[in-house]
């Protein structure tokens, strides 16, 4: 693999890119290069003429078949089908969450929203934080356990789905669609996740990242997947 060097023109460039490098932020992060925010052509980045990436995330999770969410850094990235068994192996460290809870490993409001969310998924993040009475004068907490819950591979992004005007022409910022990756990845997923030793995982991780910033050292690359 020659790195992480590649420029976003079309929504193909971005499903390309998924495919080839397994993993692919979104923003721009503590590993200068590593980031289509770096690697795109303006018009394709929050540009109001056309389409760009913004529009492009949800299709683009559906044509690759990816994994989307918040698990590097707290910032969003595409992780391969191939590769996002690992990095759940490595970040779950080998725990379903009902035994993650079990061994006091995660808070009772993450297990309550974990639990409202598998039993509804795919669900809007709108409808979820109705479900789970989540609001200005409900509970709070609910974006810190979202990310949480995403940074740990048991929840991400399945889709976004966007509000359509009268002629059915979508308009407005897309609303994430949560769901699992045991639901949204299914057997390619399942069948994978725990096979290995978390730390082998790890390590199968680590070496893509090496790949793909050459230039990095490798306690960077360390921090970037803890």
């Amino acid at each position: 693999m020659a790195g992480f060097d590649f420029c976003v023109r079309t929504q193909d460039d971005l499903v390309d890119a998924v495919e080839r490098f397994g993993v692919v932020p979104l923003f721009r992060n503590s590993i200068p290069g590593f980031s289509v925010e770096e690697h795109v052509d303006p018009r394709a980045w929050f540009s109001a003429a056309e389409d760009g990436v913004w529009e492009w995330k949800g299709p683009v999770i559906r044509r690759a078949g990816c994994a989307y969410g918040k698990f590097f850094e707290r910032k969003a990235a595409f992780v391969s089908r191939e590769l996002f068994p690992e990095l759940a192996n490595y970040r779950r460290d080998g725990y379903d969450f009902d035994a993650r809870y079990d061994d006091g490993l995660a808070s009772r409001a993450d297990l309550e929203l974990f639990e409202l969310l598998d039993e509804s998924a795919p669900v809007l993040s709108g409808t979820l934080k109705a479900r789970g009475g989540y609001g200005k004068d409900g509970r709070k907490g609910f974006d810190a356990s979202i990310n949480r819950l995403q940074e740990q591979c048991y929840v991400l992004i399945d889709d976004f789905v966007y509000q359509q005007d009268r002629f059915g022409r979508p308009y407005g910022w897309g609303v994430a669609e949560y769901s699992t990756p045991e639901k949204w990845l299914g057997a390619a997923f399942t069948e994978r996740v725990y096979r290995r030793a978390p730390a082998e995982s790890r390590e199968i991780v680590l070496e893509r990242l090496a790949a793909l910033c050459p230039r990095a050292e490798e306690k960077a690359l360390r921090r970037f997947l803890r």
